[in-house]
């Protein structure tokens, strides 16, 4: 209750504060837009169904690159984590693409997949394979040897040794690489639609800008916020705080 408490009082007084810097009109309405001028922006994206159709376009791209990433980035951490060679090799180029900014590989999808949806997954796909396959590989690497070898003694190897030991033992780590990876894929997602014309909040964003609609900018900026606060809230914390409650890794 004081959480909330807190988070209303600083949400109000940042609305405050941005009602006040509105009023003074240190910058004219049509750059710096009260919130009474965002929130009629809103209502009325929602109204004639832009915003609907945006979020659902975003949404469902979004699903579809990260589940990717999620499977090849743990598939392939697996694959680095378990071998020597490919740790040497390959290891140390997953770190330094990692560093490579998103967009990066945007002018790479038009070129080999031409303004298409599968430029924009692939978009989506290289911002957050990185982050998963990494976060896969340490989660093996700093995982106690003694898992191992008492799971071994107590009868357990190959299939079933990893899938009774050796990933539940790793599953701190992977979720926390799979909520960064969501993050970078949500990021690059946003920048993908902003240069693709195509549907999605990206798009409506760049609209918005080409209009000079600063109103509708700053509402999709809040709706692009709001989707992520809600997918860390909902999900990423919901699985964490059961895979604490179940292997009693609440902090005391």
């Amino acid at each position: 209750m004081k959480k909330f408490a807190k988070q209303a009082i600083f949400y109000s007084a940042l609305l405050g504060i941005w009602a006040l810097v509105a009023k003074l009109r240190i910058w004219p309405p049509y750059l710096f837009p009260p919130p009474w001028g965002v929130g009629h922006a809103l209502l009325d994206g929602f109204a004639d169904h832009s915003f609907w159709i945006g979020i659902a376009v975003t949404m469902k791209r979004m699903l579809i690159g990260y589940s990717l990433s999620v499977v090849l980035g743990m598939i392939l951490g697996l694959a680095v984590s378990s071998s020597k060679f490919l740790e040497e090799t390959v290891g140390g180029l997953l770190v330094s693409l990692q560093s490579l900014p998103s967009i990066c590989w945007i002018p790479l999808a038009v070129l080999w997949f031409g303004l298409t949806e599968k430029a924009i997954l692939f978009v989506v796909l290289m911002g957050s394979l990185l982050s998963v396959t990494i976060a896969m590989e340490d989660g093996r690497k700093q995982m106690p040897k003694i898992y191992g070898m008492a799971g071994r003694n107590l009868g357990a190897s190959g299939f079933r040794l990893f899938w009774s030991v050796l990933l539940p033992a790793s599953l701190p780590f992977i979720v926390n690489g799979m909520k960064q990876g969501w993050a970078f894929a949500w990021r690059s997602l946003i920048q993908a639609e902003m240069i693709f014309l195509s549907l999605g909040l990206g798009q409506l964003l760049m609209m918005g800008r080409d209009l000079s609609d600063m109103s509708q900018v700053m509402a999709v900026m809040i709706l692009i916020v709001v989707l992520g606060f809600m997918t860390d809230g909902l999900v990423f914390r919901t699985i964490e705080k059961r895979l604490q409650a179940k292997y009693g890794l609440t902090s005391a």
